[in-house]
């Protein structure tokens, strides 16, 4: 996660961190952490994404990298740049309705406190979850990791 605080004439409604010990490419991460936005109700069609400049100070990372996260938005029909003003959302993603994500949101923290109560950490947690989507057939992770010992 990003220790610098966010700038203070911030012009987009999120604030995108980084998880150096996730694995995940720095670029990947922002992409992956816009969608989650869009899907969440956070961004929706016209809001302005952080700023190059304001990424780099706070992140403390390459431009070339923010810059390659927007191109990968924008190739992926969600962002559009607009020179000298900025990247802002142009498309959207099934977001999920508000009674149903509340919901959701309760049933899953007691399934969490169920797992860490058996003793899972973040990253059990997140294999036992990649390994049911992957049996459902929902979800392919970028790497399968079954069978791996």
């Amino acid at each position: 996660m990003a220790d610098n605080p966010p700038s203070a004439d911030r012009v987009s409604p999120v604030v995108l961190r980084l998880d150096q010990r996730s694995g995940v490419p720095t670029y990947l991460q922002l992409v992956q952490q816009v969608e989650q936005a869009l899907r969440l109700g956070y961004l929706k069609h016209g809001d302005q994404l952080p700023r190059v400049k304001d990424l780099v100070a706070d992140l403390a990372i390459n431009p070339n990298t923010v810059l390659k996260a927007y191109r990968e938005l924008e190739r992926r029909g969600l962002a559009s740049g607009r020179p000298g003003v900025g990247t802002f959302v142009a498309g959207t993603l099934a977001p999920i309705a508000a009674p149903e994500r509340s919901a959701l949101r309760r049933s899953l923290d007691r399934w969490l406190r169920s797992a860490e109560q058996a003793g899972l950490d973040e990253a059990g947690i997140l294999a036992l979850v990649n390994d049911a989507l992957h049996e459902r057939g929902t979800a392919a992770p970028p790497n399968d990791q079954r069978g791996v010992a």
